[in-house]
Order: structure tokens, then sequence, then C-alpha cells
């Protein structure tokens, strides 16, 4: 959601940019675009797609999150030349690092999760698994989590949307690629009516 959010937030800002400056906003130019459907077709079918997320068993779950994560920050390695990308890369990286510190999932602290999960289902969630079909979140105690710093510790009031460090990382760094696109783009041409 953060994510969804800052793209919003870049688009927005980028066009009203190109509108001030009268310059026409381009989307980035990025190589190897395949790349990005690549990685986020397994996490789209072991989280997302109700017909399929509930299939995958967790090692399988696990192995699609990582193998998701992996491809992205290649695509992101080989467009590091766009502004933002260093950002991208920086969370993609914090987040893969979390996830494999701790099982192959991104850890949940309790804590947190007893602000946005009912208690009587919250004490149904065993410590160390799942806390629902298709989630890629693992609920834990905050002392039993790896680099817990990194997890998915922050969530807006009045959302149920959690989200950590790393996911802040990618969205500012996709707020200032769609925005420096703007900033990069060129004038209008004038045309000349002789």
């Amino acid at each position: 959601m953060i994510l969804l959010s800052a793209i919003v937030a870049g688009l927005l800002v980028g066009m009203l940019v190109s509108w001030r400056t009268k310059t026409t906003w381009q989307p980035p130019a990025f190589k190897y675009g395949w790349l990005v459907v690549a990685g986020f077709l397994p996490q789209f079918l072991a989280f997302f797609l109700p017909a399929t997320r509930s299939t995958f068993p967790d090692w399988l779950a696990s192995v699609s999150l990582v193998g998701s994560q992996v491809i992205l920050l290649v695509f992101c390695l080989l467009n590091r030349n766009l502004p933002g990308i260093f950002l991208i890369n920086i969370g993609l990286g914090l987040n893969l690092i979390v996830i494999l510190a701790n099982g192959g999932f991104m850890p949940l602290p309790i804590e947190t999760a007893a602000y946005l999960v009912p208690q009587e289902a919250l004490a149904k969630i065993e410590s160390g698994s799942r806390i629902a079909t298709g989630s890629k979140d693992i609920l834990l105690p905050t002392s039993e989590i790896i680099l817990p710093w990194l997890s998915d510790r922050f969530f807006m009031p009045f959302s149920k949307f959690v989200y950590s460090f790393g996911d802040v990382m990618i969205a500012i760094g996709a707020f200032w690629l769609l925005v420096a696109s703007a900033l990069s783009a060129k004038p209008f041409k004038e045309e000349n009516h002789a």
C-alpha cells in the first residue's frame, strides 16, 4: 500500500511539475522491463491470487518471495543509472536480508500485530507461523526476530497495512524516480506559424 501511494503521488507531482514547467513528462526509460513481470509473478501467484495462494505450501511461498526479491534486485541493478533506483535497491536489499534471516518470510512483531488484529484472532496464531493464508508475514515476538528494526513494524493509523523500513526506502525511491522524470523532461517545442 505504501508503494502504491508513492507511485500515485509521484505520478501526480511529476505531472504537476511538467505542467508548471511546460515540459512533456515521459515515464522512466527502463531496460529489461520484462524482469519486473518475472519478479512480480511469483509473489502474485503465492500471495495475491486467491485461486493459487492457498495451494502454495509454505516452503514454495518462501522460495517465491525470495526469488521475486532477487529478480527485482537484478532489474534495479541493470537500471542503476536512473534516479531513485539506488534507494529502491537499498529497500529491496534490506527486505531480502531480513526475510532470509528469519526463515524466508517477513517477520511481523506480535506487538505490532496487536494493533491490527483482534486479540481473539491473534491468540489463535502460533508464533513463527504465517498470519494468514497468502501472507508474506510470520508472527514472532520482537525478541525472537533477527534484525527486528527491518521487520514489518510500521503501520498507518486506521489502516490494516504494515510495512518495513525497506518498504519506506522503496517508496521514496519510486516517488523520486517519477518526479525526476518530470524534472529532466524537455520543454514543449514551440510551433512557428509564419
